[in-house]
């Protein structure tokens, strides 16, 4: 069983923020603090009311940075997005007005209650980390979080994300609804203040930097980065998987390894990390065949099988 205990005391205050204002999410907070540490990006899908904005504001309050919300509409633009350069008549001249997208820590929420064009605008800004208006390429600060928020597809008035949108994300999360005593301790906690208000930055621009830097220094064995390939090459070739995980995909696998072994204080990944992170990172990018849609089964459903009938490399292959 591996060690679930928090050597890093700034990633520590930062779980311990998240904590404080959701009740039961644990898992869902320290695989997002994995999204942060490795420089990806994370959705949140759930139905409305079970916290998903409120996960982001409480991850944003925690940093010390720049916060920005994009609340996605029908009419939302892509200029509403990246910015936009307006005509100054004094100055005669054009000046850039930036838009949300240049923060640290950026809220996208409902996502996909936007058309697909505007969802594009943050395609490059996720994975190239800047952004081009009329013409001209402008680089985004470090850090650079996207935290996406969306309804299920089924819920009328949404758009779903293309698989090119869908693949820019490490990891694709679900909230779910609380237990019962967890809903009650929420009553509990709100009937007096808003947890949220009480949240202090426990970690500044600068120290997540380097803790970023220092996640790209964790050892992972060539045979776990074979585990890895073997991992998605399975998904390309299975009857039931139309369209398989990409080499980004096992990018992401690798660094959300690396930031998750950092985590729990280890300076080097093990094949359990791989194995737990999988079907977060791997099951967004996967599309069914038909014959599998037909047959009842589910992308979670079939990536649990592949991470089960996958050879583990054991300790003293490395």
């Amino acid at each position: 069983m591996q060690d679930t205990t928090i050597y890093n005391e700034k990633v520590e205050k930062v779980l311990a923020n998240i904590n404080r204002v959701m009740i039961g999410k644990e898992d869902v907070a320290t695989l997002s603090l994995v999204a942060l540490l490795a420089e990806g990006h994370v959705l949140l899908e759930d139905v409305p009311g079970v916290g998903k904005t409120m996960m982001v504001r409480a991850l944003a309050k925690s940093l010390d940075c720049d916060f920005k919300r994009i609340q996605f509409t029908p009419d939302l633009l892509p200029s509403d997005v990246t910015g936009i350069s307006i005509y100054n008549p004094k100055k005669l001249e054009f000046e850039f007005r930036p838009g949300p997208i240049l923060g640290n820590v950026v809220l996208a929420d409902e996502i996909n209650r936007t058309s697909p064009k505007t969802q594009s605008s943050l395609l490059e800004a996720m994975e190239e980390k800047n952004i081009t208006v009329d013409g001209k390429s402008i680089p985004l600060q470090r850090p650079f979080f996207v935290m996406a928020t969306q309804n299920p597809i089924e819920y009328e008035g949404t758009y779903p994300l293309p698989e090119a949108q869908l693949d820019r994300f490490m990891l694709k999360l679900k909230m779910g609804y609380p237990t019962f005593l967890e809903e009650l301790e929420i009553l509990e906690r709100t009937s007096r203040n808003q947890p949220i208000e009480e949240i202090e930055a426990v970690m500044t621009r600068d120290e997540l930097v380097s803790v970023q830097a220092d996640v790209k220094g964790v050892y992972i064995d060539k045979s776990i980065q074979q585990y890895i390939i073997n991992l998605v090459t399975k998904t390309r070739e299975d009857y039931a998987i139309y369209l398989g995980v990409s080499p980004r995909g096992a990018i992401a696998l690798m660094k959300a390894a690396k930031a998750y072994a950092y985590i729990y204080g280890r300076d080097y990944v093990l094949p359990d990390d791989v194995k737990f992170l999988a079907p977060y990172i791997m099951g967004h990018r996967i599309i069914l065949t038909a014959e599998a849609k037909y047959e009842g089964l589910s992308n979670d459903e079939v990536i649990e099988n592949i991470v089960k009938t996958t050879y583990i490399p054991i300790r003293k292959d490395f």
